[in-house]
């Protein structure tokens, strides 16, 4: 029997057994589930909001190479906050009060290691004040995570009021034994080019996610996996030809 099967409960195990396309699928759910101690309904809603193919999108996204290898599988491109119920017209201040009202499934979404520090957080610079959207603390990579909530399309001048975020909390905030911050745009909708261009000079480490607000197509984010892995394949072995 495998070590990771005494690690989850009987219910969680089927759940994975019944709900997973591979093997591949079944281990990743197996590993998460020991790892943030899932119930059965947090496990069946992070399979129905397809985490699994989320992650695995993510992790094929080109990132500057001074983001470490933890920081990268620590966020993801893409995250579902189907349970917030907004409104068809909400404001960035609907949103920031709705995810502090499901904070707890809000923290799901985002990983167990967040722990939430606070909202519209003050910072000053130069006798000016601003406000962070949230502020988190993610334990696993001991460094504090701002998130900027923006409910349309990313655009580049965003990645200047985060990196300043960035700089004040690391001045100002952060303790001695703490890593560097970790920057997040949460936006509704992104062009990744412009994502590309936008980061491409920025010595912060920072992400720019998109959010929805249903759940996605399950094969639709398949076949783009499976799309993206044929695609790896491929290169590798014709890099593999040319050596």
């Amino acid at each position: 029997m495998s070590p990771l099967v005494t690690q989850i409960s009987w219910t969680n195990h089927l759940l994975i057994m019944s709900g997973s396309k591979s093997a591949e699928e079944r281990h990743f759910y197996m590993t998460l589930c020991a790892k943030e101690h899932y119930s059965s309904r947090e496990l069946e809603r992070q399979m129905d909001s397809a985490y699994y193919e989320r992650y695995m999108l993510s992790s094929h996204k080109l990132l500057p190479d001074l983001v470490p290898a933890d920081v990268r599988s620590s966020i993801l491109d893409s995250y579902v906050l189907e349970f917030l119920d907004l409104p068809k017209d909400y404001s960035e201040s609907n949103l920031r009060k709705a995810i502090i009202a499901n904070l707890k499934d809000f923290i799901l979404e985002f990983g167990k290691d967040f722990s939430f520090i606070g909202e519209e957080y003050r910072i000053q610079v130069g006798g000016q004040d601003f406000y962070i959207d949230l502020l988190f603390y993610n334990r696993a990579l001991s460094c504090l995570v701002p998130v900027e909530l923006k409910i349309g399309k990313f655009k580049p001048e965003h990645i200047g009021q985060i990196n300043f975020y960035l700089e004040a909390l690391d001045r100002d905030v952060k303790k001695p034994n703490e890593n560097p911050s970790v920057g997040v745009i949460l936006c509704a909708a992104k062009d990744d080019a412009v994502v590309e261009y936008a980061l491409s000079r920025s010595m912060s480490p920072t992400f720019v996610s998109d959010y929805t607000l249903r759940l996605p197509d399950k094969k639709l984010l398949r076949d783009k996996l499976r799309e993206l892995t044929n695609l790896a394949l491929e290169a590798g072995e014709r890099d593999e030809k040319e050596n």
